[in-house]
């Protein structure tokens, strides 16, 4: 399992309810980043969207170019994240139909592979394997929904999966990257990835969020995890 390769995994002590002390300079310097970070991040999702658009106009990924699902954010408050649309329109109805494959999805953390995964077009699989899927989402890091790095937005369900400690995670801003991506990704599966997302919330600092950032490019790079 790639959590054993973390070098960052290797002293990570169990969980606790306890919740961290964050100073307001990392936060002023966190959001000053994701601000920057953000801007330069829209106007490549601009030049991606133009790029793109063909796809959305012809073939089976006709429609809209953006999707936005519900997740929950800071302090449980939800909002509407955005991603590329990389699934035919009725994805969900689509899933929810096949039992059997819903069931593996729930099983397997809420995820499945591109391969077995009868929502996902041929030009989502491109989108999805370099990331490019996730570009919109620096419109919430802009909106302050979310920051460049942090756990990962949940939906209703994957918050279940941290019981008494949801309120532990939810008091940290989620990320468009964060430990779990940089230990994995979609092969870290929970309960483990509990523990991963609760060690960045616990464990937050600028280093940290530096090096997660280094090493996202690197993943991205790599198209490690990603499907």
């Amino acid at each position: 399992m790639r959590v054993k390769e973390s070098r960052l995994l290797l002293d990570m002590p169990a969980a606790s309810p306890s919740f961290p002390e964050v100073s307001v300079a990392y936060l002023f310097i966190k959001r000053s980043l994701d601000v920057i970070g953000a801007l330069v991040g829209i106007f490549l999702m601009l030049f991606i969207m133009a790029f793109c658009s063909f796809f959305y106009v012809v073939g089976p990924n006709k429609g809209a170019v953006l999707f936005k699902q519900k997740r929950i954010g800071r302090n449980g408050e939800p909002f509407a994240i955005y991603k590329f649309r990389s699934m035919v329109n009725n994805a969900e109805e689509m899933l929810k139909k096949d039992e059997l494959l819903y069931k593996k999805y729930v099983a397997n953390g809420y995820k499945i592979t591109a391969e077995e995964d009868p929502r996902i077009t041929s030009f989502g699989k491109f989108i999805r394997k370099t990331s490019l899927d996730e570009f919109p989402q620096f419109l919430n890091v802009l909106k302050g929904d979310m920051s460049l790095v942090g756990p990962r937005p949940l939906v209703q369900a994957e918050l279940d999966e941290y019981r008494e400690q949801k309120d532990l995670l939810l008091s940290a801003k989620p990320g468009m990257t964060g430990y779990w991506q940089v230990c994995g990704r979609s092969d870290v599966h929970y309960p483990e990835r509990v523990d991963i997302e609760l060690y960045y919330v616990k464990h937050q600092c600028l280093l940290l969020d530096l090096e997660i950032l280094c090493k996202t490019v690197v993943q991205v790079l790599h198209r490690k995890g990603a499907y």
